[in-house]
């Protein structure tokens, strides 16, 4: 191994396991990683799950991170527990090398254990990566199940992604996802 090479680990911990310092460690690779366009609303909704995370170096510096944190949504009248990814995040200097696909990998993981199936809003910039991987666009409608009753989300259409879990398939696209609520950017 060179002098050059340097080595990652990557680990995933529920938020209840991350020590402060970590969490403040994710949030400023967040805000860097996203050019100051990442809401307070944004650091909760990646809250309350599983974070995946990869580490480099003698002082395991956060340099890669996602999380999943479940969500409910209503499917043709049934209630289905699905893994919605969050907070996908490189430090910019380590963009390109893989690190996206770790995080990614380890959270599919946890998908195919765990729930009917995985969703996730992608930006311009992570949608090939998540196409590349098997998720696909969502091809039905979307819309949250708010305080006011059902607000459609035409805007997300075409930027949310789905993905089956292992030996499961996905809903048909025929009728709508109903999101659960949640405060900022519903998806």
């Amino acid at each position: 191994m060179s002098e050059t090479t340097v080595r990652s680990a990557l680990r995933t911990v529920h938020t209840a396991h991350l020590a402060p310092a970590e969490l403040t460690a994710v949030r400023v690779l967040l805000d860097g990683a996203f050019d100051g366009d990442f809401a307070d609303a944004d650091w909760e909704h990646s809250l309350g799950g599983l974070h995946a995370l990869v580490t480099e170096g003698p002082d395991e510096e956060i340099v890669a991170h996602g999380s999943l944190v479940q969500r409910r949504v209503v499917h043709r009248g049934r209630s289905l527990r699905v893994g919605y990814v969050e907070a996908v995040a490189v430090r910019g200097d380590r963009r390109r090398q893989g690190l996206g696909g770790r995080i990614m990998a380890a959270l599919e993981e946890a998908v195919d254990r765990a729930y009917d199936f995985g969703a996730l809003s992608a930006s311009d910039a992570g949608a090939a990566m998540y196409a590349g991987r098997g998720w696909q666009v969502w091809a039905g409608g979307l819309a949250a199940l708010g305080p006011a009753g059902v607000l459609p989300l035409p805007e997300e259409e075409g930027s949310t992604y789905v993905r089956a879990a292992a030996g499961r398939a996905l809903p048909d696209p025929e009728a709508a996802l109903f999101f659960d609520w949640r405060e900022g950017d519903v998806l």
